[in-house]
């Protein structure tokens, strides 16, 4: 069963019992002519998915939300809304908890941590169309967390935060309209990229980054002005488009 409304900030809101995957959703409505924005949200999600194609544990309690947007920014750019996004999360997270706020961080490309712990994930995709069809997707543990995965993980009820999806999803509708116009397109990345580096984990400490074909290690020095990682180790500065980072000690 699906409701529609237009609860979300002033956004269309479609609200699933029960779906295979929010962003699958979003991005099957943008092939068949719908346009953005537009908020898909789940109790459950039966597929649901993170980055590489990762199974993401989707069950009851817990926030499964997509964004679809219609021709966001320029393709080269759009990349970049995963920025916007990580701050439009901790922001709403913050503002429901604020006892939490210092503790929150966003880690480069797509998490957002409570310590060293990972309590929610961003899941970008995008179609070109034309248009570009953008679909933002944040799964935020609110109520439990997986217990097999290869990070530390935890959820807001185990921090003392008891936040409802409902209740989170209505704030984060408001504070990413913010950060959307703040990023503008991509004209605004400068401010979004110095905002987000205000919040990074690991900001100039040692970091370990899995590529695909090789691992190495070095210091975080922060992002380019196209969001890439900069890790400066013995043979230079290394800028990272794509990758896994790990930062020493945490799990």
């Amino acid at each position: 069963m699906n409701r529609e409304a237009t609860d979300l900030a002033g956004v269309r809101h479609i609200a699933f019992d029960t779906i295979g995957s929010t962003n699958a959703e979003a991005l099957a409505r943008a092939r068949a002519g719908e346009r953005g924005p537009l908020w898909i949200t789940a109790a459950v999600q039966e597929t649901g998915r993170g980055r590489r194609g990762r199974n993401w544990a989707s069950p009851a309690g817990n926030l499964y939300a997509s964004l679809l947007l219609t021709d966001p920014a320029p393709p080269p750019v759009a990349a970049q809304l995963s920025f916007a996004a990580a701050l439009a999360l901790h922001d709403a997270v913050a503002e429901c908890a604020p006892q939490l706020g210092p503790a929150l961080k966003v880690k480069w490309p797509n998490d957002l941590l409570l310590g060293h712990a990972k309590i929610a994930g961003i899941l970008v995709e995008a179609e070109t169309g034309p248009p570009l069809a953008a679909v933002i997707g944040m799964g935020v543990n609110c109520a439990s967390h997986p217990a097999d995965t290869p990070y530390a993980a935890t959820d807001l009820a185990s921090a003392g935060a008891m936040i409802s999806p409902e209740t989170l999803v209505a704030v984060l509708a408001r504070t990413m309209q913010v950060r959307l116009a703040q990023w503008d397109r991509g004209q605004g990345f400068a401010a979004i990229r110095s905002a987000w580096l205000r919040r990074a984990a690991g900001l100039g400490g040692d970091i370990r980054v899995r590529l695909p074909e090789r691992e190495f290690s070095g210091l975080f020095e922060g992002l380019d002005d196209d969001g890439r990682l900069l890790v400066r180790n013995a043979e230079g500065v290394t800028a990272v488009t794509a990758g896994e980072v790990f930062e020493f000690g945490a799990a």
